[in-house]
């Protein structure tokens, strides 16, 4: 491991500790306005998914059924993966179509599917019943499945290496639309259409299309439901799904209140403010040591070690003082908390970023790992799809 330099404080603006000339965002990219409220308030219909469950046994009544049907339906729907009243053998003939048309009204529909790594990683392209987009990720590994799940149609953040902060936030999405996703990828892995035989969703990352904690109704109700035991939900472990956050402090340390040992994950990229609040905007309302503090709070109240997600950029945060003042930063709050996962930047249409030569890579990873914090490089499964991070944007073509 390569030795660290006894001073760690920063070299003189515009240079490196290497004596080369930091690249800015602002050297190339106009900046764009955070946008915290989106364009679009229309809503798509109530689905049974947005329902609790006395909602949904109220809904059935309603409809002059008996209580138990939504059971029966919450059964087809968390267990079956199904919302196709042919399926749904075990209710009247006479009244399934109307309980499926009334309580499963269609929301999204997939429009493109692109697949890499022999089919074991599939992106979709969704279209919302307002003919908004977002794209989701699923991916399969030997021992393990992951779903990378939208919950915005675009995205407020105006991170300018990031292809969904450029595109601007249309609007947020419901808990149906997100857990629509959920279930779809439920049932492409349960029918065997992904290579390797019939098999469960294991994990979840919000990690799609969007802030999700700019839309923190939508997603807390879903996690909810994502583990709510079956029938009522997906019976998911909390452990196995990670929220991830550019910094919304004050919704940061409400998530933590909530007491759902969710995995959280700080997209920080840069351990000082001045470029940060380049890099990621949101960094101007709410700093690099603010967002710092309410991860470590998240860990004290949840037990949950953090993830701090980190995009290696190549001559822009990938410096060594940085990985040692991130370092720095991170050990003052305690030992132990946090989990650095260093990301090599995933091009994007027209950007002019890189990601870090392997030797700069492997100096920021010795560097932390030099300070004891537990650092692992990111697997950037997907890319050839533009379907990691950073790179969901909702194209329609394949070009």
């Amino acid at each position: 491991m390569t030795a660290r330099p006894a001073s760690t404080a920063p070299p003189a603006p515009g240079a490196t500790d290497l004596g080369v000339p930091a690249v800015r965002p602002s050297d190339q990219t106009a900046p764009m306005p955070l946008q915290m409220a989106p364009k679009r308030r229309g809503k798509p219909p109530k689905h049974f998914a947005d329902l609790t469950s006395a909602e949904r046994v109220a809904s059935v009544e309603a409809m002059g059924e008996k209580p138990f049907r939504a059971k029966q339906l919450a059964t087809h729907y968390f267990q079956h993966y199904t919302s196709d009243p042919e399926q749904m053998t075990d209710l009247p003939k006479a009244t399934r179509e109307a309980l499926a048309t009334t309580m499963f009204p269609p929301l999204i529909r997939p429009t493109r599917r692109l697949e890499a790594d022999g089919g074991t990683t599939v992106k979709t392209l969704w279209h919302l019943f307002d003919d908004a987009k977002v794209e989701s990720v699923l991916m399969r590994y030997p021992n393990r499945t992951t779903l990378c799940v939208s919950s915005q149609a675009g995205c407020g953040m105006a991170c300018p290496f990031c292809a969904t902060g450029q595109l601007g936030l249309t609007r947020n999405l419901t808990t149906a639309e997100i857990l629509e996703q959920v279930r779809a990828a439920f049932r492409s892995l349960a029918s065997g259409e992904i290579p390797g035989g019939p098999a469960r969703l294991n994990n979840l990352v919000f990690m799609g299309m969007g802030e999700p904690l700019a839309n923190p109704r939508a997603v807390i109700e879903t996690v909810k439901t994502l583990v709510a035991p079956e029938p009522e939900g997906f019976g998911m472990s909390a452990r196995n799904i990670t929220v991830s956050t550019v910094g919304l402090v004050p919704a940061m340390l409400k998530l933590a209140d909530l007491g759902i040992p969710v995995t959280l994950a700080l997209s920080l990229h840069a351990p000082d403010d001045d470029l940060r609040s380049e890099l990621v905007p949101i960094n101007t309302r709410w700093s690099v040591d603010e967002a710092l503090d309410a991860a470590r709070h998240y860990f004290e109240v949840t037990g949950r070690r953090v993830s701090i997600e980190y995009a290696l950029i190549k001559d822009m945060n990938d410096h060594g003082w940085r990985a040692d003042l991130l370092g720095e930063k991170l050990n003052a709050r305690g030992r132990g908390w946090v989990h650095v996962n260093p990301i090599p930047l995933n091009p994007t249409p027209g950007s002019i970023w890189t990601a870090s030569d392997r030797a700069v890579e492997d100096e920021f990873v010795a560097r932390l790992r030099g300070h004891g914090i537990p650092t692992t490089i990111r697997d950037t499964r997907g890319s050839d799809i533009d379907g990691a991070c950073g790179q969901l944007a909702a194209e329609e073509d394949d070009e």
